[in-house]
C-alpha cells in the first residue's frame, strides 16, 4: 500500500515538474552475438536495461498517450495496436493480388525498413503537435531524451557513461507509439487518403497496408503505384527518413518496368515474403497452405513419444494437439483464398 502511495505520489510531482530523475533516464547496453565473425561490431544485437521504477511511470505516459494515438490511427494499420492481429492485416495482399487476374492491371509494391530515424530528437516533436499530442505530455517526453546516458557491459566490464543524442530510447515501451505516429504523419502528408486510388476491396479503396515498419503501397496501375512511392519517399525525407532501396520491393500482375531512383533500380520480384506469409503476383496460396501442413506434419512427429504414451490421457493428448499443431497449421488461414480443388 505505502509502495503505491509512493508511485502515485511520485506521478503527480514528477507530471507538475515535467522532470525526470537522473536514474531513470540511464540505460545499461548489453551486447548479445549474432552468428558470424564476433569480431565485427554489424554481428550484434543489444538489449538495454532501464530502471525498473521508471518502467511505471512509462506505463502511465503510454496509457495517456494511448488515447490520442488511437484516435488518429487508420484500420491499416496493425502493428504496435492492441486487438490488431497480423492476419488481419495480411488479408487484403493476397484478396488483392487475386484481384489483380481478374483486370490484369493492377500491381503491389513492397517497402520495407526505412533507414535509420537520424533526426528523431528534433523532427518528433513537432510531429506530436502536429498530431494533436497535448504540450504537457511532449514537454515529460522531451525532458526524458534530454540528457540520456548510457554504458555499455560486456563480461569484460562496463564502459563510462556516455551522452545519447539522437535516435529513439532503447529498451523503452514507448517508441512503437511514438513510431506510429511518426509514420501516420508521412502517409497522411502524402495524402494517400481512400480518394487517392488503390485496389477496391470490399467496397473501399485500399493503397496503403502497414504492420509496423512494413508497409505495402497498392494501386491498379504502375504510374499510380509510382506517384504513390515517391511522396512517400519526399515525405519521409522531409522528417529525417530516407528510402532504403535495396530493401523495397515490386510486384505486379503483368509486367512491370524496372525503376531507378536516387540512381539505384528497384527490385521487381515474382512473389515477397510479407509477415511471414509468401504472397505471389496471382494471389495463389496453394505453396503457403502446402508449407503449413509441412509444419503441422513436424509438430505431431515432435509430439510423436507422447502421442504414444498409454501413460497419458487422451483429453491431455488432444489438448496438446489443439496447442501444438493447431496454430502451427491454421496461423494466417483468415487470409488464404481457397479454390474448389483445394476444398
Amino acid at each position: 500500500m505505502h509502495l503505491i502511495l509512493f508511485f502515485i505520489t511520485f506521478y503527480y510531482i514528477t507530471i507538475m515538474l515535467l522532470q525526470w530523475p537522473q536514474d531513470w533516464k540511464r540505460s545499461v547496453f548489453i551486447p548479445i552475438p549474432k552468428k558470424g565473425n564476433a569480431k565485427e561490431c554489424s554481428n550484434y544485437h543489444t538489449i538495454a536495461l532501464i530502471s525498473h521504477a521508471s518502467k511505471v511511470m512509462l506505463k502511465i505516459l503510454q496509457a495517456r498517450l494511448q488515447q490520442y494515438v488511437n484516435c488518429d490511427l487508420p484500420d491499416v494499420q496493425a502493428g504496435f495496436r492492441k486487438g490488431r492481429e497480423e492476419p488481419e492485416i495480411k488479408l487484403p495482399t493476397p484478396v488483392g493480388s487475386s484481384k489483380e487476374q481478374e483486370s490484369s492491371r493492377k500491381t503491389s509494391a513492397s517497402l520495407t525498413t526505412p533507414k535509420p530515424l537520424t533526426r528523431w530528437i528534433t523532427t518528433n516533436w513537432k510531429i506530436l503537435k502536429e498530431m494533436g499530442i497535448p504540450d504537457h505530455l511532449t514537454c515529460l517526453l522531451r525532458n526524458l531524451y534530454a540528457g540520456q546516458e548510457a554504458t555499455v557491459r560486456t563480461g569484460h566490464g562496463t564502459t563510462d557513461w556516455f551522452q545519447i543524442g539522437k535516435g529513439v530510447r532503447q529498451g523503452c515501451i514507448l517508441p512503437p507509439c511514438l513510431f506510429n505516429l511518426y509514420a501516420e504523419y508521412i502517409i497522411r502528408n502524402a495524402r494517400l487518403d481512400e480518394a487517392q486510388g488503390g485496389i477496391k476491396i470490399a467496397g473501399r479503396n485500399i493503397n496503403n497496408l502497414r504492420y509496423k515498419n512494413d508497409p505495402t503501397l497498392m494501386a491498379e496501375s504502375e504510374e499510380e503505384l509510382k506517384s504513390f512511392l515517391m511522396k512517400v519517399k519526399e515525405e519521409s525525407e522531409k522528417v529525417g527518413l530516407k528510402l532504403n532501396i535495396q530493401k523495397t520491393k515490386s510486384m505486379a500482375s503483368g509486367p512491370i518496368t524496372l525503376w531507378q531512383i536516387d540512381g539505384e533500380t528497384m527490385e521487381t520480384v515474382a512473389d515477397f515474403i510479407f509477415l511471414g506469409s509468401k504472397i505471389t503476383a496471382d494471389g495463389d496460396c496453394s505453396h503457403e497452405i502446402k508449407s503449413h501442413l509441412l509444419l503441422g506434419r513436424k509438430a505431431i512427429t515432435n509430439l510423436d513419444s507422447i502421442l504414444k504414451s498409454r501413460d497419458i490421457a487422451l483429453p491431455t493428448k488432444v489438448r496438446l494437439v489443439k496447442a501444438r499443431v493447431f496454430p502451427v497449421v491454421m496461423y494466417g488461414c483468415e487470409s488464404w483464398i481457397m479454390k474448389k480443388a483445394e476444398c
